[in-house]
């Protein structure tokens, strides 16, 4: 238990039914990380359905907070892709919700389901494939204009298309990188240096300061994490906003 790659270990609590589907290995089985993500949706339908349910003219504290959040993806679509970004605002709100509530159930269970690759890179792909289809329904062909930047040079243009090409290619990998590295790196401190409390009381009173101030900083780390939680939440959201904005407004690329 002191490994403090251990916390990421994926757990199987009920084993499910596992089989073949066309060479590919399925298995149903309920793991750690799989409850994390159920949680981490029941508590959020939970919230906005108690909230809902009691709205009123007069807002308590829940309801000021689900309609915060609900305003401020709002703003945020409309902000960054235009008169037309409410019609993905239910994608970018879910997506918010979704991996905020997974980090805050990281920081309060012993499971971080955004901190595995294949959770976070499940929703880079998703929102990759979303701006590709939303490019190509709307645009067809057009949506390769968004690789040619109008009024340069066509000198230019033959190293700057491969470097626009490249760059589209690697957003959903920076996409699941953020994610992953944050939350997988903050766990791992906090690991540690709790690691050192213990280590540190078993010294014995030479060891006592060593405890403490791995305690304070345990105490900086988590208000830090509870932060990091939120903003990549955010980040994720603003991301998706302008990806989506390349394809929507692609005529003013």
């Amino acid at each position: 238990m002191a490994d403090p790659l251990h916390q990421f270990k994926i757990e199987t609590i009920v084993q499910g039914p596992v089989f073949e589907v066309g060479g590919v290995h399925v298995d149903l089985s309920l793991t750690n990380s799989v409850l994390a993500m159920l949680i981490a949706v029941g508590v959020t339908l939970l919230f906005f359905a108690l909230t809902t349910a009691r709205a009123s003219i007069i807002p308590g504290r829940g309801q000021v907070v689900a309609e915060s959040i609900f305003g401020l993806m709002d703003d945020l679509t409309d902000s960054i892709i235009g008169h037309e970004g409410r019609k993905f605002l239910p994608y970018v709100l879910t997506l918010f919700l979704f991996i905020l509530s997974c980090n805050l159930v990281g920081m309060f269970t012993y499971f971080t389901a955004t901190s595995q690759i294949a959770v976070t890179l499940t929703l880079a792909a998703m929102t990759i494939l979303l701006v590709l289809g939303v490019g190509f329904i709307r645009n067809g062909l057009g949506f390769f204009k968004m690789f040619v930047p109008s009024g340069v040079p066509w000198y230019i243009l033959l190293v700057l298309v491969p470097i626009e090409v490249i760059a589209f290619v690697m957003r959903p990998v920076t996409l699941t990188l953020r994610l992953f590295g944050n939350m997988l790196g903050g766990h791992i401190v906090m690991k540690v240096f709790a690691g050192f409390i213990v280590t540190g009381l078993a010294m014995g009173i030479g060891g006592y300061a060593i405890g403490a101030l791995s305690l304070s900083t345990i105490v900086a780390l988590t208000t830090l994490e509870f932060l990091v939680a939120y903003l990549q939440a955010f980040v994720f959201a603003v991301l998706t906003c302008v990806y989506l904005s390349d394809v929507v407004n692609i005529g003013h690329h």
